[in-house]
């Protein structure tokens, strides 16, 4: 990766760890339906509980509330950005295995922007473990609020 797109996707992680899209858990309006997941990270003590509505198979909001370091809530409102456009139960699934992917592969495998858009610049995160972990935390909960809503 070249340094002027290694610091471009810093620059992303800390601009959402700042200014964090999605924060609050907002109820489901009504006639649709909602799923909620809490994940905690007993290493580092980062928590998210994450709440997905959806409407058929549209997921149309994503909202949450949590405690953590900057990778963390960073990965929390890169996720609530992409996903609150509304999309697909299909399109998230694809995504949350593209996330997983990138993150376990330890640095070899560079995000698909195509697929992931922002969340791409987690791919430098994979490289530290200790990390990994946290970047994930946020989409383990989507995937499982996404089960829970159906």
């Amino acid at each position: 990766m070249s340094g002027a797109l290694e610091q471009l996707y810093q620059q992303i992680i800390l601009d959402h760890s700042k200014l964090r899209h999605g924060e609050g858990l907002l109820p489901a309006p009504e006639g649709s339906s909602a799923g909620e997941s809490h994940q905690y990270n007993p290493t580092c003590g980062d928590e998210i509980t994450l709440r997905l509505v959806r409407n058929g198979d549209t997921i149309t909001g994503v909202s949450w509330a949590g405690d953590g370091c900057s990778i963390s809530m960073a990965a929390a409102s890169v996720l609530t950005e992409i996903v609150g456009g509304g999309i697909s139960e299909t399109e998230l699934l694809t995504m949350v295995d593209n996330f997983r992917e990138m993150m376990r592969s330890r640095g070899s495998i560079t995000g698909d922007e195509e697929i992931l858009g922002d969340a791409a610049a987690f791919s430098g995160v994979s490289r530290y473990p200790a990390r990994v972990k946290c970047a994930m935390l946020s989409w383990v909960a989507a995937e499982e609020a996404l089960l829970a809503s159906r």
